[in-house]
């Protein structure tokens, strides 16, 4: 989502509530629900999961093993949960002409460093760069070149095409050139 004008161009950034990560922390937390408690059902030896006798499951070794996992489920779990109700990642990128400034703010985690912020001035951009990676892992990050300071990441997709066009329209609203890597 973005807004822009004539010497202003904001654009919002998602971070870590999409759908995506809604959907991975809830079936990890029902997956690893579920371990705990055929490990729990077979210590007891009784079903506390109708659908799934305990008897068949011995506590040592099978039901150890099965608990264990169940705990480090839980464990990566919570901390999806804490990503996303802390919106880790989110933010905005301002690029304002008429001040010659650009902001790119992100949050973190909780602590002294929660609120990441960022200023550059807009005569130090070199350039924009896309880097694209294909493969099993494909990857499409756009970066904003800074005189002295190095690329700095601004957003990542899957789509190359989207990549490319908001490239496209970034580096002319700078009046800068890109780069693809």
């Amino acid at each position: 989502m973005s807004w822009q004008s004539e010497h202003l161009w904001i654009e919002l950034i998602v971070g870590s509530r999409k759908k995506s990560n809604f959907c991975w922390a809830f079936i990890l937390f029902l997956g690893s629900l579920g371990f705990l408690l055929v490990g729990i059902s077979s210590y007891l030896d009784g079903n506390l999961i109708s659908l799934f006798p305990s008897q068949q499951i011995i506590f040592f070794p099978q039901g150890i093993v099965m608990s264990f996992y169940g705990i480090a489920g839980l464990f990566i779990s919570s901390y999806l949960w804490c990503t996303i109700s802390w919106n880790v990642g989110s933010g905005y990128d301002r690029f304002d002409r008429k001040e010659g400034i650009v902001c790119i703010f992100r949050w973190g985690f909780p602590g002294k460093n929660r609120r990441i912020l960022l200023r550059f001035l807009m005569k130090d951009i070199q350039s924009i760069r896309i880097e694209v990676k294909e493969g099993i892992y494909a990857r499409h990050v756009l970066y904003m070149e800074i005189r002295g300071q190095g690329a700095i990441p601004l957003t990542r997709t899957a789509e190359p095409r989207e990549i490319e066009q908001k490239a496209a329209k970034l580096a002319y609203f700078l009046r800068v050139p890109i780069e693809v890597f």
